[in-house]
């Protein structure tokens, strides 16, 4: 009779705590499912937005090299403004999307919580019982049982039971480590959620920029085409006497580089900060374009480059060619435009130019491919493309120059040597 008892009371506690999970779950799935719709909704959105943010970058490339006139150029800023108003929205949108993925995970940790509970309360009703009848004398079981064979079907039952102990052990180990791992989700859904809400201020700065430059250029060309054309000779000048200032200061610096303070070039050192098509390479340039922008170089045969130019659409992302740390930003606006440089644990900096927005701040810790900026042309550019400068250790610094805001300087180094 009281092996009867505790078998009814074990099934009645199994019974009771699959029938609240059962509950529980029942109540949670559909909750779940609307979420889940909610978030399917939102990756659609970010899809078509994304989508029209790739068209809008490369209307922006194809027309930044006609900008020959002031109303293509006015044109121009116009799309900027559009790309970048459509870039806020997306981001927004992801916000989001990712407000909601914190919410079901919330709701997931919360769940596999309370089944947690209920299983350890259950484990240990289990054993507690189990723990009671093992202590009762093997003659005293013996004559409770009218045979031999009652004894040994009961003995049977108790194997039984005891591997399904195991089992709902088991399970409780499988479902502690699933809710670490929700937990550690959570916490890097959280990161991402603040990541994008400051990505979305970089956003509003540099619309806010873009905006500010129409209206300077309309205000400076007073809507005239030969004022516009004026205001471009003047700005070719400037990007020359920019260029020589900044050669002047790094040739000295070059010429002073301690080969034994340079990590070992070789493919690999750094990763391509953009995927795109390399428009101008590192080195002393032999064209009509190098010789009338850049320091004479080889006799003058060339222009000197001091960076690898990288062309890509307008808005695609800049990555981190290494782990490092964000030192310096600024704008040069008759040279670079809006550019940062971070400095790598081997000693090496890089320097990212004519960007459209920044993602970092300076003294933030950034890893290997980390997102850190948006592409553009700000400063001196026929066409969205990345000047990306590496500089030898110990040679960076940050110059104020009365031809170009402020503009980064170092002994620069080709980065093809370092690149994979």
């Amino acid at each position: 009779m009281a092996r009867l008892i505790f078998n009814l009371k074990l099934s009645f506690c199994i019974l009771i705590f699959a029938f609240c999970i059962l509950s529980a779950e029942g109540a949670y799935a559909q909750t779940v499912d609307q979420l889940r719709l909610e978030i399917d909704r939102y990756e659609e959105e970010i899809a078509r937005l994304r989508q029209e943010q790739s068209e809008l970058g490369q209307s922006i490339t194809d027309t930044q090299s006609k900008a020959k006139t002031l109303q293509s150029q006015i044109n121009n800023l116009n799309s900027k403004v559009k790309y970048m108003e459509n870039q806020i929205y997306l981001t927004s949108v992801n916000i989001n999307k990712t407000g909601t993925e914190i919410e079901k995970l919330g709701g997931d940790i919360f769940d596999k919580q309370r089944s947690i509970d209920y299983k350890k309360d259950t484990v240990g009703r289990i054993i507690l019982e189990l723990y009671q009848k093992d202590n009762e004398n093997l003659l005293l079981v013996l004559l409770k049982n009218a045979n031999i064979s009652n004894f040994f079907t009961k003995v049977q039952y108790a194997a039984s039971l005891n591997d399904s102990l195991l089992n709902l052990i088991g399970d409780l180990k499988n479902e502690k480590q699933d809710l670490e791992e929700n937990k550690n989700s959570l916490e890097g859904k959280k990161d991402e959620l603040e990541s994008l809400k400051q990505q979305q201020s970089y956003e509003r700065s540099a619309l806010s920029q873009t905006k500010a430059e129409t209206s300077s250029l309309l205000k400076t060309t007073k809507g005239r085409e030969a004022e516009y054309q004026k205001l471009l000779t003047k700005a070719e000048e400037l990007e020359r006497q920019a260029n020589l200032e900044i050669f002047r200061l790094e040739e000295k610096l070059r010429q002073a580089i301690d080969p034994n303070s340079l990590p070992l070039a070789r493919p690999g050192i750094l990763e391509w900060p953009v995927r795109g098509r390399i428009s101008q390479l590192y080195g002393c340039i032999e064209t009509a374009f190098a010789r009338r922008y850049y320091s004479d170089c080889n006799n003058g045969r060339g222009g000197f480059h001091n960076g690898l130019d990288i062309a890509a659409p307008h808005g695609t992302p800049a990555i981190a060619a290494e782990d490092g740390k964000v030192i310096a930003m600024g704008n040069a606006p008759s040279a670079y435009g809006v550019w940062l440089t971070i400095e790598h644990a081997n000693g090496l900096i890089t320097a990212y130019t004519h960007l459209s927005v920044r993602n970092v701040t300076v003294g933030q810790e950034v890893k290997r491919g980390d997102v850190v900026a948006r592409m553009g042309s700000t400063g001196l550019s026929t066409g969205s493309h990345i000047h990306f400068m590496v500089y030898a250790p110990g040679t960076f610094t940050v110059q104020s120059s009365k031809i170009s805001g402020t503009l980064p300087i170092g002994a620069t180094l080709n980065p093809s040597d370092y690149l994979e």
